[in-house]
């Protein structure tokens, strides 16, 4: 099981107590924060998520709303003495800032910071027992958007059959694997009886973007899917100038790539309530949430 709290789900400016973007996915190996905005440390106190459990993070592109935060979290992570290794995947000009900064305070980490840059990474890569695969989406800047998918044993255990056939526990990592099982009187039980297909989850985060659709092979079959909905349908010339999208396009988005679920964020602040967002988007895709700050959503 993995969980998806939002941190902040507003755009560039801070507004009716909302914050910039940022997200934090849990799992039982560790979280993972996805984007930093300004105030994003605060929320995290807030909302009682450890700084110490988060070993990776992701920031989807270089503008302010999506990283101002960050130098503060790394440098509180260090104050509380945190000496396990951290994992930042940015655009390469990332780690030019976040070191411009630490020199200029004459501050050392006590930890070590391993940066990758998504201009180079070309293959999926694993975090938190989560296979992680990033792709480009339409923005003004280059900008990254990042699949999230469990990992684990194919088959599942189905532990009245085991008992029920006296399957010794050594022999249940090959069961996993998809091996039948032979009893000592030569007789083989089929895999199927014994264990059951795991059911894998899917987050996807579609990070700021226009209306686009070169990426939907990336982000088929979603459980979750995030997708930033700035403007409401009446401003759709503007969404498309400022290289962003509206919740209706945000809907054809989720329906097209056949996602279970869509939760909205990233709203303008020119917007103070945000039901038009979900009422809007559910004309098209029923199964639609607002990232409220402070939700969590089971995936």
């Amino acid at each position: 099981m993995i969980s998806l709290i939002i941190l902040g789900n507003n755009s560039a400016l801070p507004a009716h107590g909302r914050h910039p973007t940022s997200q934090v996915l849990q799992t039982q190996k560790g979280s993972i924060l996805i984007d930093c905005g300004e105030g994003t440390q605060t929320q995290l106190v807030r909302y009682k998520v450890k700084l110490s459990k988060i070993n990776t993070v992701i920031i989807s592109h270089m503008h302010g709303d999506h990283y101002f935060g960050l130098i503060g979290m790394l440098t509180s992570m260090g104050l509380m003495g945190r000496t396990e290794q951290l994992h930042i995947y940015a655009p390469a000009a990332l780690e030019l800032i976040i070191e411009a900064q630490l020199r200029a305070a004459d501050t050392i980490l006590p930890y070590p910071v391993y940066y990758v840059s998504l201009e180079v990474l070309t293959a999926a890569f694993t975090a938190c027992n989560l296979r992680i695969q990033s792709f480009r989406t339409d923005h003004r800047i280059p900008c990254w958007g990042f699949s999230f998918e469990t990992q684990g044993k194919p088959r599942s255990i189905i532990k009245e059959q085991v008992d029920f056939y006296d399957v010794p526990t050594s022999l249940y990592d090959s069961l996993q694997n998809g091996f039948n099982f032979t009893t000592e009187t030569g007789v083989t039980i089929s895999n199927d009886i014994l264990t059951k297909a795991v059911q894998k989850k899917k987050y996807v985060y579609c990070a700021d973007t226009r209306y686009c659709e070169t990426f939907l092979p990336d982000i088929m079959n979603a459980d979750l899917l995030y997708h930033e909905s700035t403007y409401l349908k009446d401003d759709a010339q503007k969404a498309y100038e400022r290289f962003h999208s509206t919740s209706e396009q945000a809907a054809m988005i989720a329906a097209k790539s056949g996602a279970k679920k869509l939760l909205l964020g990233h709203f303008s602040s020119k917007y103070i309530e945000l039901n038009a967002f979900k009422e809007e988007a559910s004309e098209l895709f029923p199964c639609t949430e607002i990232a409220e700050e402070g939700c969590c959503f089971i995936i």
